[in-house]
């Protein structure tokens, strides 16, 4: 009798515990969601319901003529279209390059690796601000100005260090038979780096694909400097152009601010399966 009455005192613990849990679960997705119900709901109001008669409440008129607005007056779809080549090059080259560079330091033996892969990493440790006048100046030098290589190489030399970081814990994940494996089935090093490597850590490249998709896609303190012609202007530096001199153009504004939101969602919808494998990858492999 005393064995059953703890027993259903536990599963009482464990139950109020549970829901408590879960009801801090789910106040915690309604702070995280509230901002950006709140950028749709504005995008669909005028000045006066922003700020004066309707703040935080659902729109009393979709006005829909506000992304007619940003999308036709407001040179929406160009600033769109320099975005998404920025971000979309910028990701290409950087998880190429750190996976070349990733596998190079945590599989090969050559000397000078531990220097190089030190370098590299202290990559992650220096602000935009304390490089942006060198930038400026190399990007300069290089001729690339006024150029989308003005912001791409820029973006991939500044998330290299952080994705080669990341390929590199990987690897060393991944058991050397399966390498060893591959050399004796006559595979050279390429295809064994395209074929058993890379399909290994797709997970990681799923990751970081969308880790630098957003940072290159929000990125504007680089872009702001870099940047001076106005037809290779980001979405970043186009909100800008929403704020006049008298007045500012909020409702268009939040239009433009959710149409920039979409290919971030876009993106880790697509890969959001990958990443939840990540968490689990290094097991199993291992096992």
């Amino acid at each position: 009798m005393a064995t059953l009455v703890n027993k259903v005192k536990t599963r009482k613990r464990f139950s109020l515990s549970d829901n408590l849990f879960q009801l801090f679960l789910w106040g915690y997705a309604f702070i995280s969601l509230y901002p950006l119900i709140w950028m749709l709901f504005y995008s669909f109001k005028n000045n006066d319901e922003i700020f004066v008669s309707n703040p935080f409440g659902f729109p009393t008129v979709l006005r829909v003529e506000n992304y007619i607005k940003a999308w036709s007056q407001y040179n929406v779809p160009q600033y769109f279209l320099n975005s998404l080549i920025v971000a979309v090059a910028t990701v290409i080259i950087t998880i190429v390059a750190a996976l070349m560079f990733a596998y190079a330091t945590s599989r090969m033996r050559w000397k000078g690796k531990a220097f190089a892969r030190t370098y590299v990493a202290l990559g992650m440790f220096i602000p935009v601000q304390a490089v942006l006048i060198p930038v400026a100046r190399v990007v300069q030098d290089l001729g690339l100005m006024g150029t989308h290589w003005a912001l791409i190489l820029p973006y991939a030399a500044f998330n290299l260090a952080f994705s080669s970081m990341v390929f590199y814990g990987f690897f060393l994940g991944i058991p050397v038979e399966m390498e060893e494996a591959a050399c004796i089935d006559g595979a050279n090093i390429f295809q064994t780096f395209f074929q058993i490597i890379v399909p290994t850590v797709k997970p990681a490249i799923a990751t970081l694909i969308i880790f630098t998709f957003l940072n290159s896609w929000n990125e504007f303190i680089l872009a702001n400097v870099l940047v001076i012609d106005q037809k290779l202007k980001t979405l970043p530096l186009g909100i800008l152009f929403f704020q006049g001199q008298f007045t500012t153009d909020w409702g268009a504004m939040g239009a433009t601010m959710v149409i920039a939101s979409l290919p971030t969602i876009l993106v880790y919808i697509l890969f959001s399966n990958q990443v939840e494998k990540a968490m689990t990858l290094g097991g199993a492999v291992k096992g």
